[in-house]
């Protein structure tokens, strides 16, 4: 027994060494998980990369204005940028709409369209508008009269399409005389559709004589 109870202990050792160890949750939140340093380290690290990023662009820009401005020269009347503000809101100031106006009537033609061609092309399907649906004088001195697409339409379902008149050869004129064409055209290996023609009604009126000859 005395044994027994030794041991006891030391199972008890044991058991509690692979029992769960304890947690200290005064923090609040799990420590082992997150790394603030490290997050801490790429948001540095982010910072000075975009900060490096826009100081080379600021230097390449004013690079590149300073060389283009050398090679363009002053500015003039022609280059000046000109100032928005200057300007004013072209909808709500009627004195820059009169403006605008007045250099389109009196800038030459071609002009650019102001409105994107919308207005000419709705100007355009109204005046096709009229002349498909209503009834207009084509020349009212010989009796001309446009019709309605609609009505031309039910006259050719009612008498169809007009026919073309046939082609009538030119007469021939004095001396003139019809073409002819002598056989054969080629030596007779391949012969050619007039050819073939010829040979049949050569055949058919030699069996016809021949019928004829018998019959007597």
């Amino acid at each position: 027994m005395s044994t027994l109870d030794h041991n006891e202990p030391d199972d008890q050792k044991v058991l509690g060494s692979h029992g769960p160890s304890e947690i200290d949750a005064s923090a609040g939140y799990e420590q082992t998980d997150v790394k603030v340093t490290g997050i801490i380290v790429f948001l540095v690290s982010l910072a000075i990369l975009v900060a490096v990023c826009g100081v080379v662009t600021y230097g390449m820009g004013k690079l590149i204005n300073a060389r283009m401005n050398k090679e363009d020269g002053p500015n003039s009347k022609w280059t000046k940028t000109a100032e928005i503000r200057q300007l004013g809101n072209l909808p709500s100031s009627p004195e820059m709409q009169n403006k605008i106006a007045e250099i389109t009537r009196t800038f030459p033609t071609p002009r650019v369209q102001t409105d994107d061609g919308n207005q000419d092309v709705a100007d355009l399907h109204q005046r096709e508008d009229l002349l498909l649906d209503n009834y207009t004088w084509v020349d009212q001195s010989q009796g001309k009269v446009r019709i309605p697409i609609e009505r031309a339409m039910q006259i050719i379902a009612q008498k169809g399409l007009p026919v073309a008149p046939t082609v009538q050869q030119a007469p021939l004129l004095a001396g003139d005389s019809k073409p002819t064409v002598t056989a054969p055209i080629t030596d007779g290996f391949a012969r050619t559709g007039y050819e073939q023609d010829q040979a049949a009604a050569q055949k058919a009126e030699a069996q016809q004589q021949a019928e004829t000859q018998q019959h007597e």
